[in-house]
């Protein structure tokens, strides 16, 4: 029997639309929280590393007026980035880079304000109820060490590095990333709702450190039903077409 692939419909956006029929990540609520919540008030050229299929980089081209580069070493996500940066109204501030991110840092003379990552490289729970999606989140292809390094390098004095990660491996990247000399300084714990337990870790790293990291919580849905709380619809509502 001929196995029948599955199409995706592009994910429509206020302001933009998101083709990934042909990646194996697709827009998820993980790359969405990414997009909408690093600081980009001091960015004039951030980096997207492991772009898939171009969200956070067109997330943050809505948000800011910065230059924005993206890389992505899977042929077939590379090309459905470009296209979607070439569909974009902001599109002459967005650019791909088909390469692996520790190739990439070696090579570039660029320096970035800000620093975004969806590692695809998780090994805890996961949002998604879609098994491809949960495949890709748990293969390693790039380690926290590798994908520090490159950070460090790429990353401006005064720059911000932001990634998100399931609570254990946040944990974790936390510790590692003192090792690299990348110090969190801003956390934001994610729920599904009020009451349960944290599922998720955004969080900003800098080259120096502070004495004491900006913590908050939010959850993405009420305490009871299937609404979304207010914080969440503050944070997406300039990208999600119903809220």
């Amino acid at each position: 029997m001929t196995k029948v692939e599955k199409t995706y419909e592009p994910f429509q956006f206020k302001q933009f639309a998101i083709e990934q029929n042909d990646c194996a990540m697709k827009v998820g609520t993980d790359g969405v929280l990414l997009g909408a919540w690093c600081d980009v008030t001091t960015a004039t050229k951030a980096l997207d590393i492991g772009t898939g299929s171009g969200v956070i980089a067109v997330m943050l081209g809505q948000r800011c007026d910065a230059e924005i580069h993206a890389v992505e070493i899977e042929e077939a996500a590379f090309l459905q980035a470009q296209s979607n940066f070439e569909k974009a109204d902001w599109s002459d501030r967005l650019s791909a880079k088909k390469a692996a991110i520790q190739d990439y840092a070696k090579l570039c003379r660029d320096e970035y304000d800000l620093i975004v990552s969806n590692p695809p490289f998780f090994s805890g729970g996961t949002f998604s109820d879609n098994q491809d999606r949960n495949n890709v989140r748990h293969t390693v292809k790039l380690g926290h060490g590798d994908l520090l390094v490159a950070a460090r390098k790429l990353l401006a004095k005064d720059g911000k590095f932001c990634v998100i990660l399931p609570l254990i491996e946040g944990l974790r990247f936390q510790e590692v990333a003192k090792t690299y000399a990348m110090y969190c300084t801003k956390i934001t714990e994610v729920k599904s709702r009020p009451a349960g337990s944290v599922e998720r870790l955004l969080m900003q790293f800098e080259k120096t450190a502070t004495d004491t990291i900006a913590k908050d919580e939010l959850s993405i849905y009420k305490a009871k039903g299937k609404a979304h709380s207010a914080d969440y619809i503050a944070l997406t509502k300039d990208f999600y077409l119903k809220m």
